[in-house]
């Protein structure tokens, strides 16, 4: 299968959706589950996470999670089921998202728990995009 292929059955609608799933999820996993071990382990200041340019911020996340989201959907096809988008998803947040923050973090020498909230959430965000991608077709 060609570029041109692999596009053309994308789901655009989905791709723009999935990404807001960072949003609910991010703000229930940075928020009451674990923002203030979050905070303990990158030194961020409940001050400093207020100043933070909101818009830049949100705006990047969305950009960034669409992009990975056509790459998924990419990646499921055009007859996956949500199904198999949860598992496609769940697995990306495994393997390729949780190694690559791995072997960053071991040379960054950042502490294991920033890592498994980190990991954790991507693992989590992967998953939930990947079903809503492999259901909306």
């Amino acid at each position: 299968m060609d570029f041109s292929q692999a596009v053309s059955h994308l789901n655009w609608l989905a791709i723009l959706v999935s990404p807001l799933a960072g949003f609910v999820i991010g703000g229930i996993w940075y928020g009451p589950l674990f923002g203030k071990a979050w905070m303990r382990a990158t030194g961020v200041t409940e001050a400093q996470a207020r100043s933070r340019n909101i818009a830049k911020t949100y705006g990047g996340v969305f950009v960034l999670n669409l992009i990975a989201a056509a790459s998924l959907a990419m990646f499921i096809g055009p007859t996956g089921t949500w199904q198999f988008g949860l598992i496609a998803g769940l697995l990306t947040g495994l393997t390729f998202i949780s190694v690559a923050l791995g072997v960053t973090y071991l040379f960054e020498s950042r502490p294991f728990s920033l890592f498994a909230i980190n990991a954790g959430y991507q693992t989590v965000l992967f998953a939930a995009m990947g079903a809503i991608l492999g259901a909306w077709r």
